[in-house]
Formats: C-alpha cells, structure tokens, sequence
C-alpha cells in the first residue's frame, strides 16, 4: 500500500491551477498554426496570430491567457493501493484549488448558491471533483478551466435509438450552429454518447482532455468524428465568429453503454482557449 500525503495533492492542484491558465497545451498551439494554414478568411487568419500572439505573451508573463479562468475541474485517476493520509481528501482539492487562484491571481468566478443568493465564494471553490478507481498505485491529477461562455452554450438530449448516428450528427451540428460566436470559435467539441443523464455529461466533458487529432480509438467513431468537424467547418462560423472555414479545431467522442431505450448524447463546447493540465504522482 502506498501512502499520499493530501498536503501533496494540495500542493499539485495549486500549480495545475496556474500552469492550466497560463500555459496553452502544445497540441492546442499547433492547431492554431494548422488552422491559419487551412482559413481562407483574411480576418480569419489574422485571429489566429492574434491567439498565438496571446498565447506567448501569458506564457512568458504567467498571467491568464484569458480572462476568464473558469470553473476547476478536477479528474482524479486513483490506484486502489493508494492509501490518503494527513486529512481530508477533497478538502485538501479544494485548499489547493484556493491557493492557486489566489496566489496565482486568477479570477474567481464562482457563486455559493446558483439561485437564490449567487455572492462569490471568493477563491474559485469549490471545485467539481471527478473520481475514478483503477488498478495499481498511481496517482493522475487532470484540471481542466471551463470557462462559463463556452460552457453555457452546450446541450444534452436523450435521442430514442430509432434517431442513430444521423440523430447524433443533427443534434451536434445543431448545437454549434446555434451557438455561433457566443463560445469564442474555433471551438474544441465535446460528445459524449451513451451512458444515463448525468454519465452523458461526463463524456463529453473527459472527451476535451485528449489531445487534438488525437481520433477515438474505435475506427467507427474515429470516422464519426471526422465527419462531424467536417460539416461544422461548414456551417462558416469562423475564427471568433467572423466567418470562415475554421470554426472548430476538432470534434472528441467519448462513449458507453446505454439502456435499450435511450440514445443519450451530449455536447460540451470548449473556446478556443483549450486550458487543461496533468500530472502523475
């Protein structure tokens, strides 16, 4: 049995907070180059270097590649021989959580009741903490910034199984067109298929955090997903809404099994400003 401290985990979800906001993934970087190569858009191209641009001044500043640092998502990958000591697991997420957007002089954007009395929590938490047991020893630790613009605009929609894979591709393409410039194009696609109400969510929200043009591993919805990012590409949305051929960087299909009557699916729309972060312990 190996033993981690929470002081630890703390520790770790302080810097992933600050590093996911400062530092834009490589794969996202590259799919700025890829997509100025592909927009035929005079005004479309010049947004990309204007992305690159801000993506080089957060890096060498280490200030917020944008302004809104977004909801903490916190994935957690934990071996079944791994034994928490020192304290309380998910206070220690949200203690680090803390300190990383305070220290880190992100924005805190989150509200302690949605409703009736939405005053700021002060520190971004708490945090919305994913779990999931595997084999072995070690520890994974993703955070992903989920910004509210994007995050506002996506859907979910229990299908009947009678709609299949033309059902899914409708709802989708329907869910980017009707969101427009509102998420900050070119958007990274989210979906998830499959699963109950909420495992649907999951999906397509754990579908952003594989690397661009990275395809699904099952060639069916490999296929699935290159059809999908060629026909939003259509749709002529365009880098931040302008118009253009490059309205989406890339579409991620995540997927489960489902009950005999359902077709859940589920779209998380992710801004241009693709902010994860991960570690193993």
């Amino acid at each position: 049995m190996r033993e981690i401290h929470v002081d630890k985990v703390k520790e770790v979800v302080k810097k992933l907070c600050m590093e996911a906001n400062y530092f834009l993934p490589e794969d996202v970087l590259k799919a700025f180059e890829e997509g100025k190569k592909k927009e035929v858009s005079p005004v479309g191209k010049n947004v990309f270097d204007i992305l690159k641009e801000n993506a080089k001044i957060a890096a060498r500043e280490e200030i917020p590649y944008c302004q809104d640092t977004g909801f903490a998502v916190i994935f957690m990958e934990i071996g079944q021989e791994i034994k928490f000591v020192g304290g309380d697991l998910e206070e220690a997420i949200n203690k680090g959580v803390a300190e990383g957007y305070t220290e880190g002089y992100l924005r805190k954007s989150i509200v302690s009741d949605p409703l009736f009395d939405r005053k700021n929590t002060g520190n971004n938490t708490p945090a919305v903490i994913h779990y999931k047991i595997v084999p072995g020893d070690k520890l994974k630790i993703a955070m992903a910034a989920k910004g509210g613009g994007s995050e506002n605009m996506s859907r979910l929609a229990m299908l009947k199984p009678a709609d299949g894979i033309e059902g899914v591709k409708k709802f989708v393409i329907e869910t980017v067109s009707k969101a427009g410039p509102n998420p900050c194009p070119p958007i990274t696609v989210g979906v998830g298929i499959g699963g109950t109400f909420e495992k649907v969510a999951f999906l397509a929200k754990k579908a952003l955090l594989r690397p661009i043009g990275h395809r699904n591993p099952d060639p069916r919805y490999a296929k699935l997903e290159e059809e999908l990012l060629e026909e939003i590409n259509k749709l002529g949305i365009g880098p931040s809404g302008f118009g253009g051929k490059v309205t989406a960087l890339d579409v991620k299909i995540e997927w489960y099994p489902c009950h005999i009557a359902s077709l859940p699916v589920a779209v998380n729309i992710q801004c241009h400003a693709s902010r994860h972060k991960e570690i193993e312990l």
